[in-house]
């Protein structure tokens, strides 16, 4: 999955494709490099971002998706309802919800209505305050709650009317997570896999990984950490999750095609066989 983001303050790339000009050229590099499909996205969700307007969220993801949805698979990147109806009438096919419906409940009526694949992120605030609930106390501690609370969003979604093979779920890495709580969700995805859906995982230049790698001036820059989110693709792959949300595709493909050589399979051939496969093959 290509990151498009049409923003201003996105933490990897804010500005630079909030023309939306620029941002169909951006997704059509990320094609040549071999992306399945394209998230784009008018909202950036870094710490402490401030939300865009309605309107302005429309204007700058509706003119993108309506163009590259007639090349290639696409996902909205929101966490509204309104934006997601615009969306998918311009042609997308995914919608792509960090607060996994808890933002904007009505989402999931339009996704139901839709007959689209909905990726669910773990989610718990606003940018704005997320940090203030990046605890997890509790036995089992952040990957027993991480499954827990995304079991509850996954009834949410049935009750609503989204059929369950269409569903992918992703642990929500940063967001209202302290670098070791991503750690410890990387190490174990499996009580989340046991949900029975696809999983989607974002680690792609996030802030943990700067921290894991810094030196003395300090985390490493954004820019500088697509060796380590290489290696750490390859675990992902391995792991057999049905999506990575990337940067730099390019990079990305290089490693999962180290993995299937040593696998014994064709490149572009997936790592594992996960549950309910989603149709449609059609720290932000």
């Amino acid at each position: 999955m290509g990151v498009v983001n049409v923003t201003p303050d996105s933490f990897s790339d804010g500005g630079r494709y909030v023309e939306p000009q620029a941002a169909v050229a951006h997704g059509r590099r990320l094609l040549a490099d071999g992306a399945d499909l394209l998230d784009v996205g008018g909202e950036s969700t870094r710490p402490g971002a401030t939300r865009p307007l309605v309107s302005e969220e429309l204007d700058r993801v509706v003119p993108v998706i309506r163009e590259l949805a007639q090349e290639a698979v696409v996902s909205v990147d929101t966490m509204r309802a309104e934006v997601a109806e615009a969306a998918l009438a311009a042609g997308a096919s995914v919608v792509n919800d960090v607060s996994g419906g808890l933002a904007d409940p009505r989402i999931l009526d339009v996704v139901a209505a839709s007959g689209a694949t909905y990726v669910a992120m773990h989610w718990r605030a606003h940018s704005a305050r997320m940090a203030d609930f990046a605890t997890y106390d509790h036995p089992g501690g952040v990957v027993a709650a991480v499954a827990a609370e995304l079991a509850e969003r996954v009834e949410a979604m049935l009750a609503a009317g989204i059929d369950a093979p269409r569903i992918v779920l992703d642990p929500g890495l940063g967001f209202a997570k302290r670098g070791g709580h991503n750690w410890e969700l990387l190490r174990d995805l499996d009580p989340i896999a046991a949900l029975g859906h696809p999983l989607l995982v974002g680690a792609s230049r996030k802030s943990f990984l700067g921290r894991l790698l810094a030196g003395p001036a300090g985390p490493r820059p954004v820019e500088e950490r697509e060796h380590a989110h290489s290696a750490l693709v390859v675990h992902l792959a391995r792991q057999g999750v049905w999506g990575v949300r990337v940067h730099d595709v390019r990079a990305t493909r290089d490693a999962l095609a180290v993995v299937a050589a040593l696998a014994g399979r064709p490149a572009g051939e997936p790592a594992g066989e996960p549950a309910g496969e989603p149709a449609g093959d059609g720290e932000r």
